[in-house]
């Protein structure tokens, strides 16, 4: 009988399964709660029900949590944690480049607090590319937190690489998987799709859960003539939108671009018009990532009968590893190494180069500014900059193309000359993912704020309920069951920074100190006082660093050195005798005269020598 009522709740929409039959279940005759005999109460098996009103059973459905901890409001740092009861899983592990007021610092990665205080969850990190936005935290976070990590081969590669120079190969686990394959990682199963991007082995992931699929795209863009003829698996995507996609997790870098991406070999006919007839050396500047335009490039030089010489430890770095494993096809003798470009004529060379986003120490800014070692740049140059500047880089690519020019190279650039592509999809493509996967929830990722609304507003074009559609935040949980989707808590997120071997050790206080002292400069005093009756033995000695130059100031540094003095006499006739009280009041005295005289707010230092 009892069977029978079971069968007959889970008929009626219960979340019955088998292995939850022998859940507490309440009695309608004994009015007390019936436990099977076999079944301890203690046991962890069982699991607490509410009461069950009018023959129906409510099973509470343990929730899929997605929480982003970097990627949303931002370009970069992106890792996204799905977690499921006693399960995690991670995607992806990338880093950001630092914004002009992070002075000194290297590169930013995802605060992972949540992780830590979780790492006995986590059962793998998954990859969607090699791209350092999605790989370049990964080093940092497996010193913290030693896991499982799942990736193409390209990306494997990449890691690798990463991994050697933080010393961490041999005690990490990386797993190179393939696309179509599927993998469990606890009650996560994971498939990677072939997708497209400016990257080779790219993949979406359909993420199947207890409570349904979740998709999540990476970065990707539909090209239906790839460079290495990998096409995106819109097939198999199509299955799985019938098959039923709970929630899609797609990127919005380009969302707010109308109509679609133009294909990868679209700049491959224009460097083909660039090259022909060109009697100049030609310096081709692009993403180091970018292993399909690179490709293009070869074969546009191995057309014209040149040799190719590569600049930039990056660049350097990923073509041998894409060559190691085939990505990029090169014939014998057509590389050449950088310091023998001089034993041939301009028109025998190509110089593939880093520097397309005019970062400080990249090989073209060092070129443009002359002081490249091995690369002089003359009239006898055509530069081609195949990349558009990332947002905020534009003045750094502006004053790279004026240098460049001044010194008489031919520039082009994307203003000139389509020389350059999108990786990311644009609205009509975006438009097609989410017909073929249909998903009952829509997160936009990948993108800052304003990326992820004009993608949201895609989403409703198609069809989804706008009370469907989660703006997330870094540290938001998104929490889903099968049928229903709400907010959740909200979890420590932020930037890590990184500057030189310090990881997390610069935070805001330091930050700010920086730009201070960037802004305004530095003021030290510096005295010497008996220990035993406060009098001032030598001093003040007044010294500046970025403030005012000392010898064009004397009258400026007299009035501060008879300032001081008058504070340490009131300190005196106060009786005040603690130093730290002396230098607050110096600090704060002096800061109000110097701004009084100069309208300006150096950072003041107090240093009191006791004798």
């Amino acid at each position: 009988m009892e069977k029978e009522r079971l069968n007959s709740i889970s008929k009626k929409g219960g979340m019955i399964e088998k292995k939850d039959q022998t859940s507490i279940i309440k009695n309608r005759n004994t009015k007390k709660p019936y436990t099977p005999r076999n079944i301890n109460k203690d046991s962890k098996t069982v699991r607490k029900t509410k009461k069950i009103e009018n023959k129906e059973s409510i099973f509470k459905e343990s929730p899929l949590k997605i929480i982003p901890l970097g990627g949303l409001l931002e370009i970069g740092k992106n890792m996204t944690v799905f977690e499921y009861e006693n399960d995690i899983v991670i995607v992806d592990c990338g880093l950001a480049f630092p914004e002009d007021d992070m002075l000194g610092i290297d590169l930013v990665i995802p605060d992972v607090t949540y992780l830590l205080r979780n790492k006995e969850k986590i059962r793998g990190l998954v990859i969607t590319h090699g791209h350092e936005d999605h790989i370049g935290g990964i080093p940092y976070f497996l010193k913290q937190i030693n896991v499982p990590i799942y990736a193409t081969r390209l990306a494997a590669g990449l890691i690798t690489n990463k991994l050697e120079e933080h010393r961490l190969v041999n005690s990490t686990k990386l797993k190179v998987v393939m696309q179509g394959d599927k993998i469990r990682l606890g009650k996560f199963v994971i498939e990677f799709i072939q997708s497209c991007h400016s990257i080779p082995d790219s993949v979406m992931l359909a993420i199947k859960t207890p409570v349904g699929t979740v998709v999540h795209t990476g970065d990707f863009k539909i090209d239906y003539t790839p460079i290495d003829n990998q096409r995106m698996d819109l097939n198999r995507l199509a299955e799985i939108g019938t098959e039923g996609v709970l929630a899609l997790l797609s990127d919005s870098t380009n969302a707010e671009r109308k109509g679609y991406t133009m294909s990868e070999h679209s700049v491959g006919d224009v460097f083909e018009r660039l090259f022909y007839g060109c009697k100049k050396r030609i310096v081709v500047a692009t993403f180091a990532s970018n292993v399909h335009r690179v490709q293009q490039i070869i074969n546009s030089a191995v057309t014209h009968n040149r040799k190719v010489a590569v600049c930039g430890r990056s660049m350097i770095k990923m073509i041998e590893t894409a060559r190691e494993l085939k990505y990029i096809d090169v014939p014998d003798n057509v590389f050449i190494d950088i310091d023998l470009i001089k034993n041939y004529t301009p028109e025998q060379l190509v110089i593939i180069t880093t520097g397309s986003q005019g970062e400080t120490m990249s090989a073209l800014t060092r070129m443009a500014a002359g002081d490249h070692r091995k690369v002089t740049i003359t009239s006898n140059d055509l530069v081609i900059i195949s990349a558009n500047p990332i947002p905020g880089n534009e003045k750094y690519v502006s004053k790279v193309i004026d240098d460049l020019m001044q010194l008489g190279a031919e520039v082009i650039y994307s203003s000139l000359a389509d020389i350059h592509v999108s990786g990311h999809a644009c609205q009509e493509e975006q438009k097609l993912i989410l017909t073929l996967l249909k998903p009952k929830f829509f997160m936009p990722v990948h993108g800052e704020y304003r990326q992820l609304v004009c993608h949201a507003e895609t989403a409703k074009k198609i069809g989804i309920p706008s009370e469907n559609i989660f703006m997330m935040v870094n540290g938001k949980t998104l929490e889903l069951t099968s049928n229903t989707a709400k907010f959740g808590a909200v979890v420590p997120s932020g930037k890590i920074m990184v500057d030189g071997l310090g990881v997390g050790d610069v935070g805001s206080i330091v930050l700010r100190d920086r730009q201070h002292l960037s802004q305004d400069g530095l003021i030290i005093i510096v005295l010497t006082m008996d220990s035993k009756t406060g009098e001032v033995i030598s001093g003040p000695d007044v010294i500046s660093r970025g403030f005012v130059y000392v010898r064009e100031s004397e009258n400026l540094m007299d009035e501060v050195k008879m300032v001081v003095k008058d504070i340490i006499t009131t300190c005196e006739e106060n009786g005040t005798t603690d130093w730290a009280t002396i230098k607050g009041n110096l600090r704060e005295d002096l800061k109000e005269y110097i701004f009084r005289k100069t309208k300006r707010n150096p950072m003041i230092l107090p240093i009191i020598m006791d004798v």
